[in-house]
């Protein structure tokens, strides 16, 4: 037994010695690891599958390893500003616009837009449909004719609730303490959503992940008309010079990638099984 244990080991040191007698006769060595990309996206384009769909390509042109974090907009930032992510896609222009003014953000740049819907059952037991989002929410805090699921994160869709019940007259403190009518999920879009579903309640969504999730919920739109519904993505390289260890080239090339025109087609064509497009192209321009 011992005879056989010696025999192994030799073999094995003979192998490492070939190995590494190969590697200089030829000039050859381990193969450099790939650079890796960190990118916080917000849940919306990572629950509808656009980050799936994107990321290897972006891979493979780059030759490039991308870890993506899946995170409410608040986190997302916060993520950011400790130099854990390289580069941001979000949907959250007012925090943004603060992100880049305090120094962590390079640019803003625009490359996709939808618009958020506020769904519901289809009875609407609160009677909103067709009103304006700011009257829809004025109603149902007045009349709580419904349950209403906020996210309750600090992600973008979250952001966006709260200016609307500002746009509606409210206090957003107000609406929190309203009563049982308003529950805050903690979660993503795509939990708030089966949640809203199980419980016949409204919630506010993105189109694209209300389109992804829509053949397993109970949930219609309800209200889909108005300005402030605007939903734009954008593309931030976080700024080396106020965060240490950014990759900016690799984020530099993302922002290239989002807004090049073959991209731009591919966002645009991108759908789901009833055949509508998710998300509307904008490259580096401002949606109105």
């Amino acid at each position: 037994m011992k005879r056989n244990i010696a025999i192994l080991a030799a073999l094995v040191v003979v192998g490492l010695l070939a190995s590494v007698i190969g590697c200089a006769a030829t000039g050859a060595g381990p193969l450099p690891p790939q650079p890796r990309l960190r990118v916080a996206t917000t849940t919306s384009l990572y629950d509808t599958g656009l980050w799936g769909y994107l990321e290897p390509m972006f891979e493979g042109k780059y030759n490039v390893e991308v870890d993506v974090l899946s995170l409410g907009s608040g986190a997302a930032f916060e993520y950011a500003k400790r130099g854990d992510v390289d580069v941001l896609t979000i949907h959250d222009k007012p925090n943004e616009l603060k992100f880049i003014a305090d120094g962590y953000g390079v640019q803003r740049v625009p490359f996709a837009y939808n618009y958020f819907l506020i769904v519901g059952p289809a009875a609407d037991p609160a009677g909103i449909k067709g009103l304006s989002p700011e009257d829809a929410f004025r109603k149902l805090f007045e009349t709580k004719g419904g349950s209403f699921i906020s996210r309750g994160d600090n992600s973008g869709t979250h952001s966006k609730e709260k200016a609307i019940w500002q746009a509606a007259g409210y206090d957003y403190t107000s609406v929190e303490e309203g009563g049982g009518w308003y529950i805050e999920s903690g979660q993503g879009m795509g939990q708030t959503l089966q949640m809203a579903s199980q419980k016949l309640a409204y919630t506010l969504t993105d189109m694209g992940t209300y389109l992804s999730y829509k053949s397993k919920l109970e949930l219609v739109p309800i209200v889909s008309k108005g300005s402030v519904l605007l939903n734009v993505y954008s593309v931030i390289a976080v700024n080396p010079e106020k965060v240490k260890g950014v990759r900016i080239d690799l984020a530099n090339n993302l922002v290239s990638f989002l807004t090049s025109p073959e991209i731009q087609k591919l966002i645009g064509n991108y759908s789901v099984k009833d055949g509508l497009p998710l998300f509307i192209p904008c490259a580096g321009a401002e949606p109105k």
